[in-house]
């Protein structure tokens, strides 16, 4: 099934365009060839295979250039423009390097990324330059060929008093502030303008899409908050028109901004605290209350750094990076002031915070010694009480023999304590004699009936009656008494 490529038969030189035989760039195609004299042919060549999206290179873009005001406007329009069949269908994929140097025998060559339509500034006036421009497909990481050599004259910049100069952007915590310098005494107004990055990679003019910021219109101050219109994904460009008392306008140069490039981190807040072992560190990342845009877009990690805030300590201070906004560390001297501050950093964006403000916390005392000083008091205490219970169970038995001895609990016999009218000191009976414990008393009931009993046996029960009662242990003092003073009753 080969087909023979129109134009490119019994060609006597050594190439051939089969551009229009070509209808599918991301195809596998085979070309083979042979030579022919008169009647004789060669063999066919190996088969050649292709793929022409592969292959192919890009061509050169086409340039269009103008001298105004000091600076050269450019625009390039992309590879195959005029060709209705495109290999390259997205023009927008395609990026600009430029190549310019001035024109002189000692030219410096420089180069710079540009838009399909921008503006080279800073160029020295009346200057003859020469510039080239290639077209690059940065997804296939393809180079293509320079456009042809452009050579243009610069013209003096007009020396506009009241238009801004030095306009620069400060960004920090993703709050965006223009910034510019007045030079003209006059009454003059700004208004501040914005366009958004993606139109600047169009073909098409963008000098009517340019907006200006809320807020920022008509102000006389040289500054302008343009947070309200920036969102991270996004490249931006910013550039500031001056009014002055005859309405007459004035640009200013353009100010990229790619927002998390452009901004800067801010500080992060640190709170301490202390336990037993371990110091608490709690961090709060830049941005205060909208942290959360911070934290969003940016992989934050924290530097942590502490010390022994002593007068004379010569440590060197230790560092430890987390990436959690809580972090703890360990190994704290007992009563010693650690301080500590944090700075938050970006790897991706190489990119770092000032460190925040040193939070000071002093670890509590040393446990130990307390602890051995109660084991000290509970083991004397113990001691104490093992050395004095016997003592004083001695002493109370000693004072128990005592108080027997001198001050005993025992009363003397009712016959003994009113025997003869005397009064005894001692309240009991004399070593001599047995003292008397236990005692009954034995009564004897007399009826009327006494005319059987004589009184000579009375008075031998009598006797026998006392004697018992002096040698009987059963009987006591009172007993005998009593059985003494009854017949002394019955007598009368």
């Amino acid at each position: 099934e080969w087909k023979e490529l129109p134009g490119c038969q019994k060609v006597t030189h050594m190439e051939c365009d089969f551009s229009s035989a070509i209808t599918e760039y991301y195809d596998k195609h085979h070309v083979r060839l042979r030579a022919e004299r008169r009647e004789e042919v060669s063999p066919w060549s190996s088969i050649f295979e292709m793929t022409p999206y592969d292959i192919a290179h890009i061509s050169a873009p086409g340039i269009e250039l103008q001298s105004i005001n000091g600076v050269i406007k450019i625009k390039v329009s992309p590879p195959e423009a005029n060709q209705v069949q495109k290999m390259w269908i997205d023009d927008l994929s395609f990026k600009y390097n430029l190549v310019i140097w001035e024109n002189s025998s000692n030219a410096e060559f420089s180069n710079q990324s540009i838009f399909p339509t921008d503006i080279i500034d800073g160029l020295a006036p009346d200057t003859t330059y020469c510039l080239k421009v290639q077209a690059i497909h940065p997804w296939e990481a393809k180079e293509g060929l320079f456009s042809p050599v452009h050579c243009v004259k610069t013209t003096r910049k007009a020396n506009v008093l009241f238009c801004a100069t030095n306009v620069s952007v400060l960004a920090l915590n993703m709050k965006f502030h223009l910034h510019w310098n007045n030079q003209y005494k006059q009454h003059v107004s700004y208004n501040v303008q914005y366009l958004i990055g993606y139109l600047k990679k169009s073909y098409d003019d963008y000098s009517r899409k340019w907006l200006n910021v809320p807020g920022c219109e008509n102000i006389t101050d040289t500054q302008c908050n343009f947070s309200s219109v920036i969102t991270p994904s996004g490249i931006f460009y910013l550039r500031v028109q001056a009014m002055n008392e005859y309405n007459k306008p004035c640009l200013s140069n353009e100010v990229k901004v790619d927002p998390l490039v452009t901004n800067e981190i801010g500080p992060p807040g640190v709170k301490v605290d202390i336990s037993d072992v371990l110091l608490h560190i709690q961090i709060y990342p830049p941005g205060g209350s909208e942290s959360e845009v911070m934290s969003n877009h940016y992989d934050l990690s924290y530097r942590v750094l502490y010390w022994e805030n002593s007068s004379n300590n010569e440590e060197e201070i230790k560092m430890k990076e987390i990436k959690q906004t809580i972090g703890t560390i360990s190994d704290l001297t007992p009563s010693t002031l650690y301080c500590v501050k944090v700075q938050a950093f970006s790897k991706a964006y190489n990119k770092s915070s000032p460190f925040s403000k040193e939070e000071c916390i002093k670890t509590p005392g040393d446990k130990i010694l307390p602890l051995i000083i109660l084991a000290t008091f509970v083991t004397a205490l113990i001691a104490v009480l093992l050395v004095a219970a016997p003592l004083v169970f001695a002493l109370y038995q000693a004072y128990n023999k005592i108080k027997y001895v001198f001050f005993p609990s025992c009363q003397p016999p009712l016959n003994i304590e009113g025997f003869g009218g005397q009064l005894f000191n001692s309240p009991c009976l004399s070593t001599t004699e047995e003292p008397i414990e236990n005692c009954s008393i034995i009564e004897t009931i007399i009826t009327e009936e006494l005319n059987q009993i004589d009184f000579k046996d009375y008075k031998h029960s009598k006797q026998s009656s006392r004697d018992s009662g002096n040698y009987s242990n059963d009987d006591d003092t009172s007993g005998s008494k009593a059985s003494e003073e009854t017949p002394e009753k019955e007598i009368v």
